[in-house]
Parts: structure tokens; sequence; C-alpha cells
């Protein structure tokens, strides 16, 4: 096998990397047969479930092109990689830094064709690509296509971005084409199915045109192509292209509640059909969609482009509109709610977690970061939102990239309750409440249809529980007759602050178990036997057992001189009918 690593030169101009070495091949003619080994290749890259008859292969992994050529002396080849627009002299040179460089390596050859293995670095552009060949002997130049393949991120991969070791996340995360969006309320949460369809006919195609139509890219091609290595970048310039606010994106809002001239947003089953009437409108935006529908349609495009990513759902969800973290809730003296803010509190709200480290910031903020592409407040003057980092938003970290301080208050925003009079415009606090907002922030387990909880992932417990003994010596004495005792706690916190906790605690008297021993008849004695176990360390004193019942004993049943005490964990068995002279039987039928 020979290498050609040695002799590799990779740069990026325009959109264009050449790579080239010498060797002994002249290519047949201008556009030789090429053959893209497809399901080899697909098996190898995990995209078999692509419906595509194109190359279709992940960065930072080999894959195998033959073309046909026969050996010739004395020249050289040079494979050249292009993607985005044609360079061409007005373009400005634009370097990429690679953490490996592209290489090809001769894998085999016959007596009329070549098999090449070709590897991209980790941190590759992706995107549809366009290989070339050149042969150059004697200071002459031959070009030739060898076709189109496309280079998606590779989350199998431990030199990209958006690796993700665990392999079953993978093929949930990735390669699962349906899933499940939680809804409804904290009280009652429902869930619904959801098609993704990520590898569906054309889905790709209309995903990777997606960046081709972003603003970014029509304000700086030349700077959006050579980001599109980044899933940072990707997942924020995607967050903004699924709505149609400023872009002509995918998706037109509406929570007006009237529909006409498009779709109710809960109409919708799957991520498909909207992609494909956005492309056969001419990419006017689709009518209409609400958060679960943005969320699901950004969670098709970034799993097709190998990013893993999922849907999540909070509850008790804060619009915090004015960045003051809180909610402001105003109410007139009738209790009357008034849209005086704002802010606001959603029942549930949908929004995206991505998986991809984050170089921008320190490691311990790399792992799932928020995207949300439901348009609520602009950020960097568009309606876009992330990738904030999960690990940043609990704790507290609100100073860095990106929309921290909107998502951290969407999960912890305190809500303050104002009493307002519209006669004199004057409010006044009633009350708030800091446990309100992000409830039961919920998304999918893998490879199941069940429902995780990772609120903790997002903030840290409103409450710890120090679970502390109380002996019985220690409360006998404060034990009311309806067996209540109330229990204080005062809390010294570090930084000089007390916390008051007070609590009533009722005390269940411990069970009696009552059996009868035998078969019971009308006018037959039986005997039965009582069982009662001491729960406390403590020995009881002066035990009376009171027994009565309707048709088996006349009158009240008190017996003492028999039971004595009762110590700790002793039972007392076999209390029989002729206990003090006093019968049990069976008067009636029936039951007692």
């Amino acid at each position: 096998m020979q290498s050609w690593r040695g002799c590799l030169r990779s740069f990026l101009l325009g959109w264009t990397l050449k790579f080239s070495c010498s060797s002994h091949f002249f290519i047949a003619a201008m556009q030789p047969s090429t053959n893209w080994h497809l399901k080899e290749n697909a098996r190898d890259h995990h995209t078999s479930k692509f419906s595509s008859k194109e190359l279709i292969v992940r960065r930072g992994q080999a894959f195998i092109v033959t073309f046909n050529g026969t050996e010739q002396p004395e020249q050289s080849l040079t494979f050249i990689a292009e993607t985005g627009m044609v360079p061409n002299f007005f373009h400005r040179k634009t370097n990429a830094a690679f953490k490996e460089s592209w290489s090809a390596v001769l894998q085999s050859t016959s007596s009329n064709s070549v098999s090449i293995s070709i590897s991209s670095p980790p941190n590759a552009v992706i995107g549809r690509y366009k290989l070339s060949v050149q042969t150059t002997s004697s200071g002459s130049s031959s070009p030739a296509s060898l076709g189109t393949f496309v280079l998606l991120f590779n989350p199998w991969s431990s030199g990209d971005d958006v690796f993700m070791p665990n392999k079953a996340e993978c093929e949930e995360y990735v390669l699962e084409e349906f899933g499940i969006i939680f809804a409804g309320n904290k009280n009652h949460i429902n869930s619904f199915g959801w098609n993704f369809g990520q590898f569906q006919g054309d889905i790709l195609n209309i995903c990777l045109s997606m960046l081709d139509r972003s603003l970014n890219y029509r304000q700086d091609p030349a700077t959006d192509v050579s980001h599109r290595n980044d899933p940072k970048y990707l997942g924020r310039v995607l967050s903004a292209m699924v709505n149609a606010n400023d872009d002509q994106g995918v998706l037109l809002g509406n929570w007006s509640g009237n529909y006409e001239g498009g779709k109710s947003p809960s109409s919708w089953t799957g991520s498909g059909e909207i992609l494909q009437n956005w492309k056969k409108s001419g990419f006017k935006p689709v009518r209409y969609g609400q958060c679960w529908v943005f969320a699901a349609v950004l969670t098709t495009v970034l799993r097709c482009l190998g990013i893993p990513t999922r849907t999540i759902t909070n509850f008790s969800s804060a619009h915090d509109a004015d960045g003051n973290l809180r909610v402001d809730e105003f109410y007139d003296a009738s209790g009357n709610h008034l849209d005086r803010a704002a802010d606001s509190i959603w029942n549930f709200h949908v929004w995206n977690e991505s998986w991809f480290s984050r170089s921008d910031l320190d490691p311990s903020y790399s792992g799932w970061q928020v995207l949300d592409a439901t348009p609520q407040e602009e950020s960097g003057g568009i309606y876009q939102c992330g990738p904030a980092s999960r690990n940043a938003i609990k704790e507290g970290d609100v100073d860095l990239d990106y929309d921290c301080p909107f998502v951290f208050a969407e999960v912890n925003a305190d809500c303050m309750y104002w009493n307002y009079d519209p006669a004199t415009g004057k409010k006044t606090l009633m009350f708030s409440k800091s446990t309100v907002i992000g409830q039961f922030i919920s998304t999918k387990a893998v490879g199941k249809d069940d429902r995780v909880d990772v609120t903790n992932d997002y903030k840290y417990e409103e409450e710890k529980q120090f679970p502390i003994k109380i002996s019985y010596t220690e409360y006998q004495q404060q034990l009311t007759t309806d067996n209540t005792i109330q229990v204080t706690a005062l809390c010294h916190v570090e930084g000089g602050i007390q916390v008051l906790v007070q609590r009533d605690i009722t005390l269940d008297n411990p069970a009696i178990d009552i059996q009868v021993l035998g078969e019971a008849k009308v006018n037959k004695e039986v005997d039965v036997e009582v069982i009662f176990t001491n729960p406390i360390d403590t020995e009881v004193m002066d035990c009376v057992l009171q027994v009565e019942g309707n048709d088996l004993l006349r009158g009240i049943l008190e017996i003492d001189s028999a039971l004595q005490n009762i110590y700790v964990g002793r039972l007392i068995n076999r209390v029989q009918k002729l206990l003090d002279g006093v019968e049990m039987v069976n008067e009636k039928t029936g039951i007692k």
C-alpha cells in the first residue's frame, strides 16, 4: 500500500481543498467512471438510512473511491475537494485551521482502475463537496471530475466536536427517526409521537439549502462556509432559520388560535411534510408552528447533519422579556389577571438540547447545549437562541455565550405577584414565589418511550431534606392526646443567614391485627388471636386491650391483668374467648 500523506498539502482557496502527490496513473477521461462504494461506505459511516444515490460520509473517517485509469510514469495526481460557491478571482482567500489534514492512501490497483482511501480531518467543513482529480505531467495538467459527495458531522469519531461516547445515545439522538414530545401542564403531563424523518427523500438537500439561505451566508458567504465545521455556529444559525421572523425561514409562528391560510400547529405529526412544503413553495414560510413544532423541525435538521439532538419540555416555563430574571404578574382588586407586562408563564415550552464540545468556553461547559428555534426574543439582532451550556445554566453562569440569562430565567425566574390599581397606577407587591418556574423538565428515554426527568440537570433542588431521628423519649412529654407533635428547626446558614423550619407531625397508632382461629359458627364459641407489636424502644406500661363487637360480646371487654407490660417487639398472642369469664360467641350469621 502506498501512502500519500508525506507529500500532502491542503489549503482553502475560496472553498477549494487540494491535496496532491506524485504517482504514476493516467486518468482515462475528463469525467472517468467512479465507483463510490455506496453500500460499504454507508455501512461504515452510519449513513445507510439515507434515501440517496449520492455518497454520504462523516468527517474524520476514511472512505473508498475507485475510478478508471492506467499506470503511467512520471505523473502526479492532485485531488481537489470543493464546497460552497465556485471560487473565482473576486473571492478572497479564507484559511481553514484543521486539527489534521485531508489525506489519500492508495488502496489497490488493477489494469484499468485505482482505489483510493480518502480521509477528511475531524473538524472539516460539512456540506456537499465536488471531488476532482488532476494529473500533471511535464508541466501540463489534465483535470477530471469524479463527482460529488456529502460530508457530515461524526458523533462516532473521538476527534469530532460532536463525539458522543455512549453508542446507545448515538443511536437515539442521531439515527432514531421517531420520537416522543411531552406537553400539557405540570399537573397533567401527556405525550404524543413525532416523525422526525431525517433520512427521508430530499430532507438532506433541504437541510443543506437552509444553510445557503441563512442571513449569515447572504451577508458573508466565505466566512459562513469556513465556519460550517463548528456545531455551535451551525446550531445558532439553524435556530434562526427554522423560524421565519428574519430570514424567510421554515415556519411561521401563530399563537392566536386563528389558523386561516395554514394548518393548526397541533395538526402536524412530522417534520418531513413541513420541510417539503417549504421547498415546494419556493422557500416561503410554512404556516403555522408553535414551540413543539419549531423544536421538532430543528431536531430533524440537526440529526440529519449529524449533531446529536433531542427535544426538551419545560413545564411552567418563564418568558422573561426584559432580562431581569423574574416574571411579573399583575392583578386588579377583584383578582383578575392584567396584561401589563411582556413577561409570561407558559404551561409548557419545548426547546432542544444538542451535544457538542464548547471550544470557546471552559471544558466543563461542554456536553448538552440548549438551542431554541421558537421566536421569543431577539439575540444579536435576530430571533435565534443558543447554544447555551446546560452546565452553565445550572451553575448560574449567565455571563457566558449564548443567551444564558434568557434560558436561566426559563427554568429559574422568580414570580412576582402585584396588585395594580388602574385608577392611580400604583402597584403593590402581594407576594413572590421562587419555586413555581421550571418543573418536571422532561425528555424521551433512550431506546424506549418513557419520560425522563432532567430537572436536576438544569438547577439544584429548590429544597433539601435532612433526615433527623427523634426518639420517643425526646417527644413523649410533648405528645398531645391526638398523637400530634410540633417540630421546629433553626438552621444557621453560612454568611449569617438563619432559616426557621416548622412542621406539625401526627403519629399513626400502631396496627392491631385480629385473626379468627378456626371456623366461626352461630352460637358456638370461637378462638380469636389479637396481635400487637410495640414499635418504640421503650417499655409500654399498664396496657389495656378493649374489645367490643355486636352479636359477639355482651358489653365491652377490657383486658388488662393478662397483658401486663409490653416490651419492644413483644407480641400479645391468642387472647381467647374465656378471658375473665367473658365468652365470645357468634349469635347471628353474617360478616362481623
